[in-house]
C-alpha cells in the first residue's frame, strides 16, 4: 500500500503503484505528452499511470474529494481540457480533486487490455481511501468523474466495485460515493457505441459476453453509487442515448441521478458548452450541495 506524508502540495503527479504495475509486459513504445493546440496538453501510450493532486482551497475545504477521467477514445487522455481545468473548479468548491493518468488499452504492454484502466481506476479510489486522512478526505466521500470514453471508465468504476481486478489485502472499498459522467460512452452495443473506445478497450472480435459485461447500462443494480450526466442531444461521436440508457437504469433500480441534456454542444466540449450560457458545472455543484457532499465533513479517516 503506497502512503503519503500530510505534505503533499497542489498539482504533485504521485505514481499510481510501487514497484511493479500489475497486469503489465515489457513494451518499446514510449509515453508522449502533446500540445493540444489550445495550450494545454494530451498524453498517448500510457504505461505508467499517476494520479496528479489539487488539494481543496483550505477555507472551503468539506472533505469529498473527486478522481478525474479524463477522455479520449482509450487511445489518449485530454489531460488540461478534461482533467486539470476541471479539477481546479473542484478544488474552489472545497473538493480534493485528483487527476488519473490511466493506462491506454494496448496488447503490447498488458496482458489483459480489457482491464487495464479499470485497474488504474480502481487503485486510484483504493489509494485515495487510503491516504484519506494525510489529503483531509472522508473516505466515504470519494467520488469519480469522467468524460467520453473516461465517462465509460468511471462508469466501469461505479458498476464493477465488486470485483476487484487489483489486490486489495485490506478489503478496502471499491465502490465510489458518486459519479459525475460528462457526454459518457456507456454501451457497447452495435446500436450505440462508440466503436473506437470499443475496439480498443475490448478488441475488434470480442465475445458476446465481454460486450455485455462492458456495457455498463447492464450492469446496474440498486448498490450503484448515484450519478450526475451530462450530454449535448447532437453528439454525433458518442450518441445521446448511451446517457439516457444510463439514466433510465438507474431510475428502474432506484438509485438518485440527474441527467441532463443540452440541445445542442456536440461532443468534447470540456467545461463549456459553447450553444449555451448553461454551466453543467454549476448544475453539478447544485447537485452536489443537494446531497450533502459539499457540506463539511466531521470525518476525515
Amino acid at each position: 500500500m503506497f502512503f503519503l506524508s500530510p505534505d503533499v502540495h497542489a498539482q504533485k503527479e504521485i505514481p499510481l503503484y510501487n514497484g511493479q504495475v500489475p497486469n503489465s509486459k515489457p513494451d518499446t513504445v514510449t509515453e508522449k505528452k502533446l500540445g493540444d493546440g489550445n495550450g494545454g496538453y494530451h498524453y498517448t501510450n500510457v504505461h505508467q499511470p499517476t494520479l496528479t493532486y489539487f488539494p481543496a482551497d483550505a477555507d472551503k475545504a468539506n472533505g469529498t474529494a473527486v478522481i478525474i477521467c479524463p477522455g479520449g477514445g482509450y487511445s489518449g487522455l485530454s489531460f488540461t481540457h478534461e482533467g486539470i481545468q476541471v479539477a481546479q473548479l473542484f478544488q474552489k468548491m472545497g473538493v480534493a480533486a485528483f487527476v488519473l493518468k490511466y493506462r491506454l488499452p494496448s496488447n503490447g504492454s498488458m496482458v489483459d487490455k480489457s482491464i487495464g484502466p479499470l485497474q488504474d481506476a480502481q487503485r486510484a479510489i483504493q489509494m485515495v481511501k487510503a491516504n484519506a486522512q494525510n489529503w483531509s478526505v472522508d473516505s466515504s466521500r470519494v467520488g469519480i468523474l469522467g468524460f467520453s470514453a473516461g465517462g465509460h471508465l468511471a462508469s466501469t468504476a461505479g458498476t464493477h466495485f465488486n470485483h476487484s481486478s487489483i489486490d486489495n489485502a485490506k478489503n478496502i472499498s471499491l465502490r465510489p460515493a458518486f459519479m459525475i459522467l460528462g457526454y459518457p460512452v456507456i454501451s457497447f452495443a452495435d446500436s450505440l457505441t462508440h466503436w473506437s473506445s470499443r475496439n480498443n478497450l475490448i478488441g475488434k472480435n470480442a465475445s458476446k459476453e465481454v460486450v455485455i459485461k462492458f456495457s455498463n447500462e447492464l450492469q446496474v443494480t440498486s448498490e450503484t453509487p448515484p450519478a450526475f450526466i451530462f450530454h449535448a442531444g447532437n453528439d454525433e461521436t458518442v450518441k445521446v442515448e448511451n446517457s439516457i440508457l444510463f439514466y433510465q437504469a438507474l431510475h428502474k433500480n432506484g438509485v438518485r441521478a440527474e441527467l441532463i441534456i443540452y440541445p445542442a454542444g456536440g461532443h468534447g466540449f470540456g467545461l463549456t458548452n459553447p450553444t449555451t450560457t448553461s454551466k453543467w458545472i454549476d448544475e453539478c455543484q447544485k447537485w452536489m450541495m443537494s446531497n450533502g457532499w459539499l457540506n463539511k465533513s466531521s470525518s476525515k479517516k
